[in-house]
Parts: structure tokens; sequence; C-alpha cells
């Protein structure tokens, strides 16, 4: 099996028919109609992702994603979002949701995405591999334990703010275009889904600028994409 999926919706046919098809991609599943009976199984089942709809019987999906990462909880959330319902996928995308897909959807679209999520997850660290670290000023990366530390206190990434940061930091002083960083970390290949980007952005600066307002780090290029600087000499 290629890992277990969760589907919670509280539309039976809608998960009847993303399970099949998971399964016969390989993957085992489980799944839930409404967000309370989601959470029980969420801490006995321990999958490894969750395709979560947004609004839910008893707990909703925006709930759901809250109290995750409040418990630091990174299993990666794709969030099934209606058509115009733009507030709702910011605000998921700012409590921690890895990617949206908006209703209606093809299945295709989905596994898409499910893969992309999942090829990007860190892989079992075996004991006796040597782990190289990369320092770039106040900032080490240890790739194999994706972490990235700045002055030797860790920094609580998600998952996909790891990644985020990690292109930055190794792409020092260049122009990252959104474009790039969006096909490359998201999958997407135009500019439509812009805003899950900017997002991404803005909580990565609240986690290691010293001054969000004023960022020394992370420096919008207008036009064009994000740049890493780092011209600490500390």
């Amino acid at each position: 099996m290629k890992g277990k999926i969760m589907v919670v919706d509280d539309e039976e046919s809608l998960v009847r028919l993303i399970t099949y098809n998971l399964n016969k991609e390989g993957y085992s599943t489980v799944w839930a109609y409404d967000g309370n009976e989601a959470w029980k199984k969420i801490k006995e089942e321990n999958p490894d992702l969750i395709i979560l709809d947004l609004m839910l019987p008893g707990k909703d999906g925006l709930e759901i994603c809250r109290e995750l990462r409040s418990e630091n909880n990174q299993i990666p959330i794709i969030m099934l979002t209606a058509k115009d319902d733009e507030i709702d996928k910011v605000v998921g995308l700012e409590l921690g949701a890895d990617d949206y897909v908006t209703k209606p959807f093809s299945v295709r679209e989905l596994l898409a995405r499910i893969k992309a999520v999942l090829r990007r997850l860190p892989e079992i660290k075996l004991p006796d591999l040597k782990e190289e670290a990369v320092h770039q000023g106040r900032f080490t990366i240890y790739p194999q334990r994706y972490e990235i530390f700045k002055d030797n206190q860790l920094l609580e990434l998600t998952l996909k703010e790891y990644e985020l940061f990690d292109i930055l930091l190794r792409n020092q002083g260049k122009v990252l275009k959104r474009d790039y960083l969006l096909e490359v970390l998201w999958d997407y290949a135009d500019s439509v889904n812009t805003r899950v980007l900017d997002v991404h952005i803005s909580k990565l600066r609240d986690k290691i600028e010293d001054d969000t307002k004023n960022p020394h780090y992370i420096k919008t290029v207008r036009g064009l994409g994000y740049k890493f600087e780092n011209d600490y000499n500390a």
C-alpha cells in the first residue's frame, strides 16, 4: 500500500467515489461523514493524509485543521471547498492546510494533488545516514530531518512552510517567480492560485522575521515573485 488516506465529507456518494479511486491507486482508506467522527478516527487511525471538507456536521473542517495544528500535528490536509468560498480557502491555508480542491472537481485532479503532497513527505531517516547541514547565515537546514534552525532555535514550520523556506534559502539572492514556486511546490501550472503562495509567505515571515512589517529576509519583488536575502554579519 502507498499510504493511508482519510476522506471526510458528509456526502456519502462523494466519499464512496473518492475512496474507490484511491483504493484502485493502491492507497488504503478510512472515512468519516461528520467532524466528530473524523476527529476520533484521526486519533485512532493516524492517516498519512486527510481529505477534509470544510462544511461538516459537528466539528467543521476549519476547526479540525485548527486543533490539529495547535497540537503540532502536521498530517497533510487537502481541503474540499465550494466554488466561491475564497475566504474559507484562505482561512484554511492560514490554519495550516497544505492545499485545497474546489468542488466540483475531477478525480484525476484530486489524485494529482494527493500524489504531489505525499511525495514531499519526509522519508524515514535511517540511523546510520550521515546528515549534512546547510548553513545560510543565521539559518541552518537539516534536510534529512526537515528542520530549519534560526540562531540554534528550531523553527516550528509546517511541511509546506519548510519546503518554501528551503527553496528560498538555497537560492539566496535569486528572484524566484510566482509561477515557478507554484509549479514546484503545489503543481500549479498557472498563476490562478497565487493567493496560496502569498498566504504561506505571510505565515513564514511571521515565524522567521524580527519585524514582519519590514521583512529583512524574504523580500517581495513586485511583478515577479520573492527572494531570500541574508546580509546578517554577526
